[in-house]
């Protein structure tokens, strides 16, 4: 039990906790993950799924294709997570599983055909998700720098 703050907002006693930047950043990010997972049922994803296929997509653009965990580093998803997730896009018919050819003990992710056409098309969704909910933010991208800061500023 906290005693005498708001949440997270290292305020006294009577602090609005509705006005911590944790707390609205929080709700801001449940209201979007909603948003996200209610758009994505379209195309019969879910928005882990969405992430690895559209990371293994921008992947597939560089030339490159990814063992499970490269994958999973460059999502951040943990490695449990992303190895369920890759067996359920692989039964959809949107990855496979292939032996690296310069080192046949090492298994690499592609994406097939309909997981580019499925991701380009879950990437258009989530676009328009992020215009809708992120429209107050203006034109300026000023959210998006700030977010973009906090993402890769290590904690003190």
């Amino acid at each position: 039990m906290m005693r005498g703050r708001a949440y997270g907002s290292g305020a006294g006693v009577g602090t609005d906790a509705g006005r911590s930047p944790g707390f609205l950043l929080w709700r801001a990010t449940q209201r979007w993950q909603r948003e996200i997972n209610a758009a994505l049922q379209v195309v019969g994803l879910s928005h882990v799924q969405f992430a690895l296929l559209v990371d293994l997509w921008w992947f597939d653009h560089q030339g490159r294709r990814p063992t499970p965990r490269e994958l999973a580093e460059h999502a951040t998803v943990d490695d449990m997570m992303t190895s369920q997730v890759i067996r359920v896009l692989e039964v959809k018919g949107l990855l496979s599983r292939e032996i690296d050819p310069s080192d046949e003990r090492r298994r690499v992710l592609a994406i097939t055909d309909e997981g580019r056409r499925l991701a380009e098309r879950a990437a258009e969704i989530v676009d328009g998700v992020d215009q809708q909910v992120f429209h107050v933010a203006g034109p300026e991208n000023a959210l998006i720098d700030v977010l973009d800061e906090l993402a890769k500023s290590p904690a003190p």
